[in-house]
């Protein structure tokens, strides 16, 4: 049965700018991860309430809500701290709570395949669950299952810190190990005489049907988010004499999580080791102007904004020809592409292989 969801945002002078964007991604997160959201509670604040948030008079408001719906789940668009997570447990004593990162870290739990991939969430959903141990507890021992339960917390519901942090310790002597074996991985790679070019960018941005085009793979394509959360590498053929090994990384979100980021440095390391990125973004999407602007800060704070890259536009299907025209003019050097139809991708394939000769020279000289 599917969780029933109220989504809680506090619009404020912190997160203005990108509220209605965050918003919608919140909600599309919600609907990734299984949930029927009935009804987007909007607090607009000068100040943000340091013990609860929101005001008394909204708390009212969503126990109203949440008793005509018959909600299970409130999910915060806000980032709640310790205290207000344990102050909030206590208005809501019969209703799952979780945050925005909480809501993605679920994700995250859902989407993990691999050995390394499980272990870096629930190393990522225990950093996250330590502060919040005492409401977190309490509320994971009445309510069993669905979103904000899975991983760590549906297995240990009234834990110690003491036993959470033996855990952690574990878990990161494990990562060391299958890092290892990545870093040998990576090292045949580069010994390899394949250039290794990464597609990077927002999460739904059609990273995996490019990868499929480029390959002639077979790797899960949905529109759900986080579906890649494990990098995949595959030989791709861009012509008869240009191999390039192509890696498809995890999808990219505003804000994305510390404890992810924390959890993901191996993987995200990934992309420093390319000798070519190619920038994906979905043009079709409103708000594809900050995703450049967010991706590309991204990759400056991972270290990687040196590696050459390509901008890619890709779902030009969506848009008329006059809306493309538009964005040609404002965006001359992203080529445009359509991965699901085919459509001008012997166009990145080329650029792919100018991209690729030039870095090559490069090594040579």
């Amino acid at each position: 049965m599917k969780d029933r969801a109220i989504i809680v945002a506090v619009r404020d002078k912190n997160n203005y700018k990108y509220f209605d964007e965050t918003l919608e991604e919140l909600k599309d997160l919600l609907s990734f991860a299984g949930a029927e959201l009935k009804f987007v509670v909007i607090q607009k604040a000068h100040e943000i309430n340091p013990s609860t948030l929101i005001g008394k008079g909204k708390i009212q408001e969503i126990k109203n809500l949440a008793d005509h719906f018959d909600v299970n789940l409130i999910v915060f668009l806000n980032h709640l701290t310790p205290a207000q997570f344990k102050n909030l447990e206590k208005e809501f004593q019969n209703i799952k709570l979780i945050d925005r990162v909480g809501l993605i870290l679920d994700i995250f739990a859902q989407r993990a395949r691999t050995i390394e991939g499980k272990l870096q969430v629930e190393l990522a959903q225990l950093n996250y669950l330590l502060p919040r141990i005492v409401g977190y507890g309490k509320m994971l021992s009445r309510l069993g299952g669905g979103i904000g339960t899975r991983g760590p917390g549906e297995k240990q519901l009234t834990i110690e810190k003491r036993k959470i942090l033996k855990r952690i310790n574990y878990i990161r002597k494990r990562l060391e190990m299958v890092q290892k074996n990545r870093s040998i991985q990576r090292k045949g790679r580069l010994r390899s005489n394949y250039p290794i070019v990464s597609i990077v960018g927002y999460t739904n941005a059609g990273k995996s049907t490019l990868f499929n085009v480029l390959t002639k793979s077979n790797v899960d394509v949905d529109r759900r988010a986080f579906t890649t959360l494990d990098p995949k590498t595959e030989l791709a053929y861009i012509d008869d004499k240009t191999q390039v090994l192509l890696i498809d990384t995890v999808g990219f979100v505003r804000n994305l999580p510390k404890e992810l980021m924390d959890a993901f440095k191996a993987t995200f390391e990934e992309l420093i080791y390319s000798d070519l990125h190619i920038l994906l973004f979905d043009v079709s999407n409103p708000n594809f102007e900050s995703h450049i602007s967010y991706t590309n800060k991204l990759l400056d704070d991972l270290g990687a904004s040196f590696i050459p890259k390509i901008n890619v536009f890709n779902k030009i299907d969506k848009l008329s020809e006059e809306e493309i025209n538009k964005i040609k003019e404002k965006y001359p050097d992203f080529i445009m592409i359509s991965a699901k139809n085919k459509q001008n991708v012997d166009i990145l394939k080329k650029q792919i292989k100018r991209k690729i000769l030039e870095v090559t020279n490069e090594y040579k000289n």
